[in-house]
């Protein structure tokens, strides 16, 4: 089996649930990427057209700094990067996160928790960000899923 890295971002706790158990199921290392500055419920209220979240994804040059050290990515195949889906793609700290490690060779598998949007052009928009890896179209994933359906899952990319 090819060894893999569980990384995930999580702002309520439900990515983070999932990765737990998708890392477990399929006996991968895990790393949280994390804001340096924490979100707060004020600033993930996406009603809010001037909340932190809201005018993040307005801008989508914008880099949200994430806590250090990132993961050496370079002893891994495959990397499995979660989050919860916003305004129909990644949060920006997955941009910030794909542009600080090296992902070269590297098999990338998108997967992210929703309310209900899908997971939209998410991989695509991180295919650009490591052009030298293979970046999966990825798939929104239920939060419940168990533990032996997210090992089958995987199996795809391992």
């Amino acid at each position: 089996m090819k060894k893999s890295l569980v990384t995930y971002f999580s702002a309520s706790g439900v990515t983070a649930e999932l990765a737990k158990r998708l890392a477990k199921a399929i006996q991968a290392d895990i790393y949280e990427i994390r804001p340096q500055k924490p979100y707060t419920d004020a600033d993930l209220n996406w009603m809010d057209k001037n909340s932190r979240s809201s005018v993040e994804m307005k801008d989508l040059s914008c880099r949200p700094a994430i806590m250090l050290p990132t993961p050496d990515t370079q002893k891994y195949d495959v990397i499995f990067v979660g989050f919860p889906v916003w305004w129909y793609r990644e949060p920006s700290i997955i941009d910030t996160f794909m542009e600080a490690c090296n992902f070269d060779g590297k098999t990338v598998v998108p997967f992210a928790t929703s309310g209900g949007s899908g997971i939209g052009e998410s991989g695509k928009n991180m295919q650009k960000l490591a052009p030298s890896a293979k970046v999966h179209k990825g798939e929104c994933l239920n939060a419940n899923t168990s533990e032996t359906a997210l090992a089958d899952w995987a199996k795809n990319y391992l």
